[in-house]
């Protein structure tokens, strides 16, 4: 009997952010759900931070995931925007290991290269592979973040058995003890 695995993927983001939740059972993958969350309209960063804590809370409670994979913040020339980059994913971070659910991330390329074989591709290459290796006659969202946060989801389950050169944690301990220079 094959044993069902749900993963979340998140793409974080301050103005836009995208989930994806797929169902694995043995290689055969099916699309859970996609959302987005639109944050643009909220002008206080705290409140987004907590919309986006309660929003990945709530994803949890009602899909039940077994591993939530993030994209990892590139590094970009905006300081003030890494932060709030910085910020977004680590609350969704904390909302996974506060409901004791593993998380793991995924550079940018990493999760393109997994999707398209191409690193480099563009967020139209990625949402359409990811049509073609779900088997959807039609993508079910007109964002892009939504489906990097599906990519996420799909890059984590073809990188599952190799999880050696990502950083994985599976509750606050394992994230400390593998991060020392965060505590201060």
């Amino acid at each position: 009997m094959l044993v069902e695995k749900i993963i979340l993927g998140i793409d974080p983001g301050t103005s836009v952010m995208g989930f994806g939740i797929i169902s694995v059972k043995g290689n055969k993958m099916e699309l859970v759900a996609i959302h987005e969350l639109i944050l643009k309209k909220y002008d206080n960063h705290e409140t987004k931070l907590k919309i986006i804590f309660d929003k990945t809370l709530a994803l949890i409670d009602e899909y039940h995931p077994d591993m939530t994979a993030l994209e990892a913040p590139f590094f970009g020339k905006n300081v003030q925007s890494m932060l709030k980059l910085g910020r977004a994913q680590g609350v969704a971070m904390a909302a996974s290991l506060h409901r004791d659910v593993p998380i793991t991330e995924y550079s940018p390329k990493k999760v393109k290269m997994a999707i398209t074989g191409n690193g480099n591709a563009s967020k139209e290459q990625v949402a359409g592979m990811l049509q073609n290796l779900l088997k959807l006659k039609e993508f079910p969202t007109k964002y892009l973040d939504a489906s990097d946060g599906l990519a996420v989801a799909v890059c984590h389950h073809f990188n599952s058995g190799n999880l050696s050169q990502e950083k994985s944690y599976s509750g606050w301990d394992s994230f400390l003890k593998k991060n020392p220079d965060r505590i201060k």
